[in-house]
């Protein structure tokens, strides 16, 4: 078997919250590019890569260029087929658009890695379980009112969610006890059987997670975790704040490729170890990355999704795309 073409295409999706109806921007959206990987043998591998922004445009093209030098060769062969597109890139990886670009690859390699074999990849990647709890996300952002986050999550709540995210380092002007009083406001809305977590998108510095987190704490919040608590890889700040604190702390979804995840690892930094399956560079390397945490006696958890997953029986990724939504929601190149 051997691939036989690519093709990609750009699409331009609603960014909307189906969680709790509640989006912070009606009108927001999110370009990317999914692909599709073809074998002489008939099957055809699906993935898709984001976080292009306005340069969605050249994601696409370092898919469809990186992608051509997959022509011929066996798909099966992963690491092989990987190896030859870093040495390809020459100094452009081993992150940013390279790493983005290379996601889509490795995810459409694994997809026809199943379908070949008749498995579905949940399996083939070891099969530990079929359901995997997920936090609902999306819902609880910084910028929204604080009555319409304590609204949206008591409707999450009502929906059977038992763990779910929301945002600190609120738009200023903002103050720590302001804070505080939101994270106990949705605290006392959803209960204390809940996990509740909460995201600060790299916006503190390392004195105000040690002191709002402490604040966060003293106020009987009981956070499951604070996650990006200051700049992504700033492990040593990180590594303070932990310390710091007794609330543990989650990061890793900013962190591209394998070596970083090490350095962070490594520094102490984080109890949960955050993966992006984009930003690391698809499923061989996420699947290391998950490898190395367990060696470090922490748990990983994947960026992006939401809700209870359950795994499909179907072979590979057991997903098809929405043909109706790519017609709808299709750009030009």
């Amino acid at each position: 078997m051997k691939i036989s073409h690519i093709q990609s295409q750009i699409l331009v999706m609603p960014q909307a919250d189906p969680l709790a109806n509640t989006p912070e921007d009606p009108n927001a959206a999110r370009p990317m590019v999914i692909l599709r990987m073809g074998t002489d043998d008939g099957i055809e591998g699906i993935a898709v890569t984001f976080y292009g922004g306005a340069t969605t445009r050249s994601l696409k093209a370092a898919v469809d260029d990186l992608g051509a030098l997959t022509i011929g060769e066996d798909p099966l062969r992963v690491e092989a087929i990987i190896a030859k597109l870093r040495t390809a890139a020459g100094g452009s990886g081993p992150s940013g658009m390279f790493t983005l670009a290379l996601a889509a690859l490795d995810i459409a390699l694994w997809d026809i890695r199943g379908k070949a074999l008749n498995q579905p990849l949940w399996k083939l990647l070891g099969g530990a379980r079929q359901r995997v709890p997920a936090y609902a996300s999306g819902a609880l952002r910084r910028h929204l009112p604080l009555d319409q986050v304590v609204t949206a999550a008591r409707r999450l709540k009502e929906k059977g969610f038992r763990e779910m995210k929301t945002q600190l380092a609120l738009p200023e002007p903002t103050t720590p006890a302001k804070e505080v009083e939101r994270m106990v406001r949705v605290r006392e809305a959803i209960g204390p059987d809940i996990k509740l977590m909460c995201d600060i998108n790299q916006r503190w510095r390392v004195e105000q997670a040690v002191d709002i987190g402490r604040r966060v704490e003293d106020a009987g919040v009981g956070l499951f975790w604070l996650e990006d608590v200051t700049t992504h890889d700033d492990y040593a700040g990180i590594a303070r704040v932990n310390a710091a604190l007794a609330t543990p702390i989650c990061g890793g979804e900013l962190v591209y490729g394998i070596v970083p995840f090490r350095h962070m690892i490594e520094a102490r930094s984080v109890d949960y170890v955050m993966i992006d399956l984009i930003r690391v560079g698809g499923i061989t390397p996420w699947m290391k990355i998950a490898g190395m945490a367990e060696a470090f006696n922490l748990a990983v958890v994947s960026h992006v999704e939401g809700g209870e997953i359950v795994l499909p029986e179907r072979p590979g990724l057991g997903l098809t795309f929405n043909e109706a939504a790519v017609q709808r929601f299709g750009a030009a190149a």
